[in-house]
Protein backbone atom coordinates (compact mmCIF):
# COMPACT_ATOMS: atom_id res chain seq x y z
CA UNK A 1 0.00 0.00 0.00
CA UNK A 2 3.19 2.38 0.32
CA UNK A 3 4.14 1.61 -3.20
CA UNK A 4 -0.08 2.14 -4.38
CA UNK A 5 -0.26 5.83 -1.74
CA UNK A 6 2.71 7.18 -3.58
CA UNK A 7 1.01 6.16 -7.31
CA UNK A 8 -2.11 7.50 -6.46
CA UNK A 9 -0.49 11.07 -5.81
CA UNK A 10 2.23 10.99 -8.36
CA UNK A 11 -0.47 10.19 -10.67
CA UNK A 12 -2.59 13.45 -9.33
CA UNK A 13 0.45 15.47 -9.65
CA UNK A 14 1.52 14.60 -13.18
CA UNK A 15 -2.05 14.95 -14.55
CA UNK A 16 -1.99 18.86 -13.41
CA UNK A 17 -2.76 19.11 -9.56
CA UNK A 18 -0.03 21.40 -8.13
CA UNK A 19 -0.27 19.26 -4.64
CA UNK A 20 -2.62 16.14 -3.63
CA UNK A 21 -2.77 13.98 -0.34
CA UNK A 22 -4.50 11.41 1.19
CA UNK A 23 -7.21 10.53 4.08
CA UNK A 24 -8.55 8.07 5.79
CA UNK A 25 -11.88 7.05 7.51
CA UNK A 26 -9.62 6.79 10.60
CA UNK A 27 -8.08 10.63 10.09
CA UNK A 28 -11.32 11.96 9.30
CA UNK A 29 -13.27 10.08 12.36
CA UNK A 30 -15.44 12.50 14.05
CA UNK A 31 -15.60 15.33 11.53
CA UNK A 32 -19.18 16.64 10.05
CA UNK A 33 -21.26 14.19 7.92
CA UNK A 34 -19.84 15.86 4.72
CA UNK A 35 -16.58 13.98 5.46
CA UNK A 36 -18.10 10.43 5.35
CA UNK A 37 -16.66 8.38 2.62
CA UNK A 38 -19.19 6.13 2.54
CA UNK A 39 -22.14 8.45 1.60
CA UNK A 40 -19.79 8.31 -1.74
CA UNK A 41 -18.80 4.88 -2.15
CA UNK A 42 -19.88 2.14 0.71
CA UNK A 43 -16.57 0.45 2.07
CA UNK A 44 -14.71 2.80 1.30
CA UNK A 45 -11.23 3.17 3.16
CA UNK A 46 -9.75 6.15 1.69
CA UNK A 47 -9.64 9.55 -0.48
CA UNK A 48 -7.29 11.10 -2.67
CA UNK A 49 -7.43 14.79 -2.17
CA UNK A 50 -5.81 16.87 -4.72
CA UNK A 51 -6.20 20.94 -6.01
CA UNK A 52 -5.66 21.89 -9.83
CA UNK A 53 -4.35 25.55 -9.84
CA UNK A 54 -6.13 28.27 -11.80
CA UNK A 55 -4.33 30.46 -14.00
CA UNK A 56 -3.11 33.68 -11.73
CA UNK A 57 -2.34 35.18 -14.92
CA UNK A 58 -5.87 36.50 -15.37
CA UNK A 59 -7.07 37.15 -11.89
CA UNK A 60 -5.38 40.70 -11.98
CA UNK A 61 -7.68 41.82 -15.15
CA UNK A 62 -10.52 39.81 -13.45
CA UNK A 63 -10.34 42.01 -10.15
CA UNK A 64 -9.63 45.04 -12.16
CA UNK A 65 -12.49 44.87 -14.09
CA UNK A 66 -10.43 45.11 -17.18
CA UNK A 67 -11.46 41.16 -18.29
CA UNK A 68 -13.89 39.01 -16.61
CA UNK A 69 -14.53 35.73 -18.96
CA UNK A 70 -11.19 34.91 -19.56
CA UNK A 71 -10.91 34.17 -15.73
CA UNK A 72 -14.75 32.67 -15.60
CA UNK A 73 -13.28 29.99 -18.58
CA UNK A 74 -10.64 29.04 -16.55
CA UNK A 75 -12.49 28.67 -13.83
CA UNK A 76 -15.25 26.55 -15.48
CA UNK A 77 -12.40 24.49 -16.92
CA UNK A 78 -10.06 24.20 -14.10
CA UNK A 79 -13.48 22.50 -12.39
CA UNK A 80 -13.53 19.92 -15.38
CA UNK A 81 -9.74 19.44 -15.19
CA UNK A 82 -10.61 18.46 -11.32
CA UNK A 83 -13.74 16.40 -12.11
CA UNK A 84 -11.89 14.93 -15.12
CA UNK A 85 -8.93 13.97 -13.18
CA UNK A 86 -10.86 12.54 -9.87
CA UNK A 87 -12.73 10.06 -12.68
CA UNK A 88 -9.37 8.62 -14.22
CA UNK A 89 -8.03 8.11 -10.97
CA UNK A 90 -11.24 6.18 -10.03
CA UNK A 91 -11.09 4.00 -13.33
CA UNK A 92 -6.90 3.37 -12.41
CA UNK A 93 -7.80 2.17 -8.77
CA UNK A 94 -10.54 -0.05 -10.06
CA UNK A 95 -8.74 -1.61 -12.57
CA UNK A 96 -6.25 -2.46 -10.14
CA UNK A 97 -8.90 -4.01 -7.92
CA UNK A 98 -10.32 -1.04 -5.67
CA UNK A 99 -13.65 0.40 -6.60
CA UNK A 100 -13.53 3.64 -6.14
CA UNK A 101 -15.52 6.94 -7.06
CA UNK A 102 -14.38 10.31 -8.35
CA UNK A 103 -15.87 13.22 -6.41
CA UNK A 104 -17.34 16.14 -9.08
CA UNK A 105 -15.58 19.39 -7.98
CA UNK A 106 -18.53 21.26 -7.78
CA UNK A 107 -22.54 21.05 -8.08
CA UNK A 108 -23.51 18.22 -6.55
CA UNK A 109 -26.01 18.76 -3.57
CA UNK A 110 -27.12 16.33 -1.19
CA UNK A 111 -31.17 15.54 -1.69
CA UNK A 112 -31.53 13.86 1.26
CA UNK A 113 -31.56 16.81 3.44
CA UNK A 114 -34.55 18.61 4.90
CA UNK A 115 -35.11 21.07 1.67
CA UNK A 116 -32.97 18.53 -0.59
CA UNK A 117 -30.59 20.32 -3.13
CA UNK A 118 -31.89 24.08 -2.05
CA UNK A 119 -29.83 23.67 0.95
CA UNK A 120 -26.38 22.78 -1.33
CA UNK A 121 -24.86 20.48 1.10
CA UNK A 122 -22.47 18.64 -0.95
CA UNK A 123 -22.01 14.84 -0.91
CA UNK A 124 -18.32 15.11 0.41
CA UNK A 125 -16.63 18.69 1.52
CA UNK A 126 -13.65 18.76 -0.28
CA UNK A 127 -12.35 21.63 1.77
CA UNK A 128 -12.17 19.06 4.87
CA UNK A 129 -10.62 16.37 2.70
CA UNK A 130 -8.01 18.82 1.56
CA UNK A 131 -7.34 20.13 4.86
CA UNK A 132 -6.84 16.95 7.10
CA UNK A 133 -4.63 15.84 4.02
CA UNK A 134 -2.32 18.08 3.76
CA UNK A 135 -3.18 19.32 0.28
CA UNK A 136 -3.87 22.93 1.94
CA UNK A 137 -4.67 24.82 5.18
CA UNK A 138 -7.81 26.96 6.20
CA UNK A 139 -7.33 30.74 5.71
CA UNK A 140 -9.81 33.29 8.05
CA UNK A 141 -12.24 33.32 5.03
CA UNK A 142 -12.80 29.34 5.58
CA UNK A 143 -11.35 28.99 1.53
CA UNK A 144 -8.69 26.46 1.59
CA UNK A 145 -4.94 28.01 0.55
CA UNK A 146 -2.36 25.89 -0.89
CA UNK A 147 1.50 26.68 -0.06
CA UNK A 148 2.07 27.90 -3.77
CA UNK A 149 -1.16 29.37 -5.47
CA UNK A 150 -2.73 30.33 -2.76
CA UNK A 151 -6.37 29.65 -2.85
CA UNK A 152 -6.08 30.08 -6.75
CA UNK A 153 -7.25 26.38 -6.63
CA UNK A 154 -10.17 24.15 -7.55
CA UNK A 155 -10.27 20.99 -5.35
CA UNK A 156 -11.17 17.42 -6.39
CA UNK A 157 -11.09 13.85 -4.70
CA UNK A 158 -11.02 10.51 -5.62
CA UNK A 159 -12.78 8.05 -2.85
CA UNK A 160 -11.53 4.43 -2.95
CA UNK A 161 -11.49 1.45 -0.98
CA UNK A 162 -8.04 0.79 -1.36
CA UNK A 163 -6.56 1.12 2.56
CA UNK A 164 -3.70 3.97 1.46
CA UNK A 165 -1.33 5.07 3.64
CA UNK A 166 -2.53 8.69 5.02
CA UNK A 167 -0.75 12.07 4.58
CA UNK A 168 -0.26 14.73 7.63
CA UNK A 169 -1.91 17.85 7.53
CA UNK A 170 -0.20 21.16 7.06
CA UNK A 171 1.48 22.18 10.83
CA UNK A 172 -0.33 26.01 12.31
CA UNK A 173 3.22 27.13 11.72
CA UNK A 174 3.32 26.73 8.13
CA UNK A 175 -0.11 28.33 7.49
CA UNK A 176 0.94 31.59 5.58
CA UNK A 177 -2.87 32.76 6.97
CA UNK A 178 -1.76 36.03 9.08
CA UNK A 179 -5.17 37.00 9.66
CA UNK A 180 -4.39 40.50 7.76
CA UNK A 181 -8.54 40.23 7.13
CA UNK A 182 -8.30 41.50 3.17
CA UNK A 183 -10.50 38.54 2.67
CA UNK A 184 -13.21 39.80 4.83
CA UNK A 185 -12.97 43.45 3.04
CA UNK A 186 -13.04 41.95 -0.33
CA UNK A 187 -16.61 40.56 0.73
CA UNK A 188 -19.06 43.11 -0.03
CA UNK A 189 -21.70 40.25 1.48
CA UNK A 190 -20.22 40.24 4.95
CA UNK A 191 -20.08 36.65 5.05
CA UNK A 192 -17.42 35.88 7.38
CA UNK A 193 -18.02 36.53 11.08
CA UNK A 194 -15.35 39.14 12.20
CA UNK A 195 -15.83 37.23 15.95
CA UNK A 196 -16.65 33.96 15.80
CA UNK A 197 -15.10 30.78 14.34
CA UNK A 198 -15.98 27.42 13.36
CA UNK A 199 -14.20 24.77 14.75
CA UNK A 200 -13.69 21.45 13.45
CA UNK A 201 -11.94 18.24 14.93
CA UNK A 202 -10.72 15.09 12.57
CA UNK A 203 -8.83 12.39 14.60
CA UNK A 204 -8.31 14.87 17.49
CA UNK A 205 -6.82 17.28 14.98
CA UNK A 206 -8.83 20.55 15.40
CA UNK A 207 -9.43 23.04 12.30
CA UNK A 208 -10.61 26.58 12.58
CA UNK A 209 -11.86 29.30 10.22
CA UNK A 210 -14.68 32.40 10.48
CA UNK A 211 -17.51 31.16 10.85
CA UNK A 212 -19.91 32.14 8.18
CA UNK A 213 -23.10 33.74 8.39
CA UNK A 214 -26.18 32.85 6.70
CA UNK A 215 -25.22 31.32 3.17
CA UNK A 216 -28.22 33.26 1.65
CA UNK A 217 -25.44 36.34 1.57
CA UNK A 218 -23.14 34.29 -0.47
CA UNK A 219 -26.11 33.47 -2.73
CA UNK A 220 -26.77 37.34 -3.22
CA UNK A 221 -23.59 38.41 -4.11
CA UNK A 222 -21.65 35.12 -5.82
CA UNK A 223 -25.20 34.08 -7.38
CA UNK A 224 -24.69 38.23 -9.49
CA UNK A 225 -27.68 39.14 -8.18
CA UNK A 226 -25.91 42.17 -6.74
CA UNK A 227 -22.90 43.37 -6.47
CA UNK A 228 -22.19 46.98 -5.06
CA UNK A 229 -20.07 46.81 -1.87
CA UNK A 230 -21.91 48.92 0.85
CA UNK A 231 -19.29 52.03 0.25
CA UNK A 232 -20.65 52.64 -2.97
CA UNK A 233 -17.31 52.57 -4.42
CA UNK A 234 -16.95 49.49 -5.99
CA UNK A 235 -18.73 46.45 -6.92
CA UNK A 236 -17.93 43.09 -8.05
CA UNK A 237 -19.10 41.65 -11.68
CA UNK A 238 -22.81 41.83 -10.80
CA UNK A 239 -24.47 44.90 -12.22
CA UNK A 240 -26.88 44.72 -9.57
CA UNK A 241 -26.75 47.12 -6.66
CA UNK A 242 -29.76 46.21 -4.22
CA UNK A 243 -29.12 46.71 -0.57
CA UNK A 244 -27.19 44.00 1.77
CA UNK A 245 -29.14 43.77 4.49
CA UNK A 246 -27.28 43.78 8.03
CA UNK A 247 -29.36 40.99 9.75
CA UNK A 248 -29.16 37.56 8.14
CA UNK A 249 -33.10 37.39 8.91
CA UNK A 250 -33.68 39.75 7.02
CA UNK A 251 -31.81 38.14 3.80
CA UNK A 252 -34.51 35.76 1.91
CA UNK A 253 -37.50 38.46 0.93
CA UNK A 254 -34.24 40.33 -0.39
CA UNK A 255 -33.15 37.52 -2.68
CA UNK A 256 -35.72 36.33 -3.59
CA UNK A 257 -36.20 39.82 -5.22
CA UNK A 258 -32.91 39.94 -6.31
CA UNK A 259 -33.47 37.04 -8.18
CA UNK A 260 -36.76 37.98 -9.59
CA UNK A 261 -34.69 41.40 -11.27
CA UNK A 262 -32.04 39.43 -11.85
CA UNK A 263 -34.39 37.02 -14.27
CA UNK A 264 -35.74 40.38 -16.13
CA UNK A 265 -32.08 41.22 -17.19
CA UNK A 266 -30.03 41.20 -20.02
CA UNK A 267 -27.87 37.58 -20.34
CA UNK A 268 -24.43 38.86 -19.41
CA UNK A 269 -22.30 37.29 -22.41
CA UNK A 270 -21.00 33.98 -21.39
CA UNK A 271 -22.09 32.10 -18.19
CA UNK A 272 -22.14 28.27 -17.37
CA UNK A 273 -25.99 26.63 -16.63
CA UNK A 274 -26.06 25.91 -12.96
CA UNK A 275 -28.59 23.02 -11.69
CA UNK A 276 -30.66 25.66 -9.64
CA UNK A 277 -30.98 28.15 -11.79
CA UNK A 278 -33.13 28.67 -14.91
CA UNK A 279 -30.28 30.02 -17.35
CA UNK A 280 -27.02 30.59 -17.48
CA UNK A 281 -25.18 31.96 -14.27
CA UNK A 282 -22.30 34.37 -14.80
CA UNK A 283 -19.46 34.63 -12.34
CA UNK A 284 -19.18 37.67 -10.89
CA UNK A 285 -17.07 37.57 -7.56
CA UNK A 286 -14.82 34.70 -5.82
CA UNK A 287 -12.60 38.07 -4.38
CA UNK A 288 -12.34 36.09 -1.27
CA UNK A 289 -10.44 33.83 -2.98
CA UNK A 290 -9.11 35.61 -5.47
CA UNK A 291 -7.13 37.84 -3.57
CA UNK A 292 -5.85 35.13 -0.75
CA UNK A 293 -2.35 34.92 -2.09
CA UNK A 294 1.30 33.73 -0.18
CA UNK A 295 2.97 37.17 -0.73
CA UNK A 296 0.99 39.66 1.66
CA UNK A 297 2.08 42.64 -0.79
CA UNK A 298 0.85 40.74 -3.54
CA UNK A 299 -3.04 40.32 -1.64
CA UNK A 300 -2.89 43.70 -1.29
CA UNK A 301 -1.81 44.72 -4.60
CA UNK A 302 -4.93 42.44 -5.43
CA UNK A 303 -6.99 43.90 -2.93
CA UNK A 304 -5.93 47.31 -4.39
CA UNK A 305 -6.93 46.44 -7.56
CA UNK A 306 -10.76 45.68 -6.67
CA UNK A 307 -11.17 48.88 -4.64
CA UNK A 308 -10.25 50.99 -7.57
CA UNK A 309 -12.11 49.00 -10.16
CA UNK A 310 -15.14 50.48 -9.83
CA UNK A 311 -18.50 50.08 -10.11
CA UNK A 312 -20.44 47.69 -12.78
CA UNK A 313 -23.24 48.63 -14.92
CA UNK A 314 -24.46 46.35 -17.42
CA UNK A 315 -25.73 47.70 -21.17
CA UNK A 316 -28.92 46.78 -23.49
CA UNK A 317 -26.99 44.33 -24.76
CA UNK A 318 -26.08 42.61 -21.65
CA UNK A 319 -22.18 43.43 -22.01
CA UNK A 320 -20.91 44.78 -18.61
CA UNK A 321 -18.75 47.98 -18.00
CA UNK A 322 -17.02 49.51 -15.45
CA UNK A 323 -17.13 53.12 -14.64
CA UNK A 324 -16.77 55.66 -12.00
CA UNK A 325 -19.70 55.63 -8.88
CA UNK A 326 -20.30 58.96 -10.29
CA UNK A 327 -20.59 58.00 -13.86
CA UNK A 328 -22.78 54.74 -12.85
CA UNK A 329 -25.12 56.96 -10.66
CA UNK A 330 -25.81 59.01 -13.77
CA UNK A 331 -26.41 56.46 -16.03
CA UNK A 332 -28.96 54.88 -13.84
CA UNK A 333 -30.68 58.05 -13.37
CA UNK A 334 -31.01 58.14 -17.16
CA UNK A 335 -32.57 55.12 -17.55
CA UNK A 336 -36.46 54.31 -17.58
CA UNK A 337 -38.00 53.39 -14.10
CA UNK A 338 -38.84 50.02 -15.66
CA UNK A 339 -34.46 49.71 -16.55
CA UNK A 340 -33.83 50.84 -13.53
CA UNK A 341 -35.92 48.76 -11.11
CA UNK A 342 -34.09 45.78 -12.46
CA UNK A 343 -30.71 47.36 -10.92
CA UNK A 344 -31.90 48.80 -7.64
CA UNK A 345 -35.28 49.56 -5.90
CA UNK A 346 -37.09 52.67 -6.80
CA UNK A 347 -36.75 54.96 -4.55
CA UNK A 348 -39.66 55.61 -2.27
CA UNK A 349 -42.71 58.29 -3.29
CA UNK A 350 -42.15 61.58 -1.65
CA UNK A 351 -44.77 62.39 0.76
CA UNK A 352 -47.25 65.30 0.11
CA UNK A 353 -46.71 68.52 1.57
CA UNK A 354 -49.06 69.38 4.05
Amino acid sequence: MDDLSRQVIDYAIGDGACVAGICTTETLAGGPPSTDLSYVLPGAKSAISFAMPLDQNLIPAYLAKKDRRSHELDNLHTNARATGLGAHLANYLSMKGYPSAPVLANEVYRQDTPRGVLDMYPDLSLRYLAVRSGVGSFGLSGNVHTRKEGAAVILGATVTTAALEPTAPIPDDENYCDRCKLCMSSCASKLMDEKEKTHVTMAGVEFSYSKRRTYHRCDLVCGGFTGLHPSGKWSNWSPGRLSIPDKDEDFLPVLIEAMGAWAKRPPIPGGHYHPLMEGKLALTCGNCQLICHPDRQERKRRYKMLRNSGVVIQHTDGSLEAVSPDEARRRLDAMTPERRALYEKPDPPLAASA
